[in-house]
């Protein structure tokens, strides 16, 4: 019982990261139908930007976290208005390759300042062990469910109340419509990314101190995101934390239940995706699509 109290935890804590990087994936595609493969990057980049704040400016956390979150968000901006934005038009595989050859760009630039081994990340959040029902937990997986649940919640607010939320979602429903209320689409593009971006810095910094370190093999983190938001639902914000959440639990179930040599940790949350895409083609919470012709 105490194993599945830590798998069950660690899987939810894992799970939390993953939903929160799937969701500025879900974002990005919901208001300008542009598949982020950079999204992996971009976590590992907010990794880096509080390594940076907190080991080379030796900032306190509660100072160092917030400014590497608004870098990691403006970084956003930066590449949409910068590089995706003079591909409006273009064929869809075309923004597709420019979102890999983004990925690619940065995994470089960060390899080039920092190097390829994996740096010893700042201790700010605690780690010691706590017990609940007797399973020893660490309190770091704990604070960032807790952490999680509180960005979601406040993610919650602002697309429900804010002028810009409602202009994202009136944008996501129609953009045709959005545009002839003299919504700007590009301003709720620009808006997406840096959503993205602090979202994926949150999630980099909480697994970079989780995991002790912070390094370019994170991004691969951006790789398993994919399963993520085609089993929630490929435009579905609900469907990215649900996502999230199964395919952390599922990683940690099969890496604690099943041998390891099977690798079977990292392959389950795919082979549940094809099972549960043969009976939901469009994810769990996605739209169906029906055109007539």
């Amino acid at each position: 019982m105490e194993n599945f109290i830590q798998l069950t935890i660690s899987g939810i804590a894992s799970g939390a990261i993953l939903a929160l990087v799937a969701l500025g994936f879900v974002l990005i595609f919901k208001s300008s139908d542009v598949i982020n493969f950079a999204q992996g990057e971009l976590l590992m980049v907010g990794g880096y930007m509080t390594y940076v704040m907190l080991a080379w400016f030796g900032l306190p956390w509660f100072i160092g976290v917030p400014i590497a979150i608004i870098l990691s968000a403006a970084i956003g901006v930066a590449i949409e208005q910068g590089i995706l934005r003079h591909m409006i038009g273009e064929p869809i595989i075309s923004v597709i390759m420019v979102t890999v050859g983004v990925s690619t760009l940065l995994r470089a630039i960060l390899g080039l300042v920092f190097g390829n081994a994996p740096l010893a990340f700042p201790d700010f959040i605690p780690n010691y062990p706590v017990s609940i029902m007797g399973a020893r937990v660490g309190v770091d997986k704990l604070w960032a469910i807790a952490l999680s649940l509180l960005l979601f919640g406040v993610l919650t607010i602002f697309f429900r109340r804010s002028s810009e939320g409602i202009a994202m979602r009136a944008v996501a429903d129609d953009q045709q419509a959005a545009m002839s209320m003299g919504i700007s689409i590009k301003k709720v593009w620009a808006v997406a990314w840096a959503i993205a971006g602090m979202t994926a810095a949150v999630g980099g910094t909480l697994l970079a101190a989780i995991i002790g370190g912070v390094g370019l093999d994170i991004a691969h983190l951006g790789l398993i995101v994919f399963p993520v938001v085609i089993l929630g639902g490929l435009d579905s914000i609900p469907g990215a934390i649900v996502g999230g959440i199964i395919v952390g639990l599922l990683q940690s179930y099969a890496g604690g239940y099943l041998p390891p040599s099977l690798g079977l940790a990292e392959v389950a949350p795919f082979i549940v995706l094809v099972l549960i895409l043969l009976v939901k083609p469009y994810g769990l919470f996605g739209t169906t699509r029906i055109e007539r012709v």
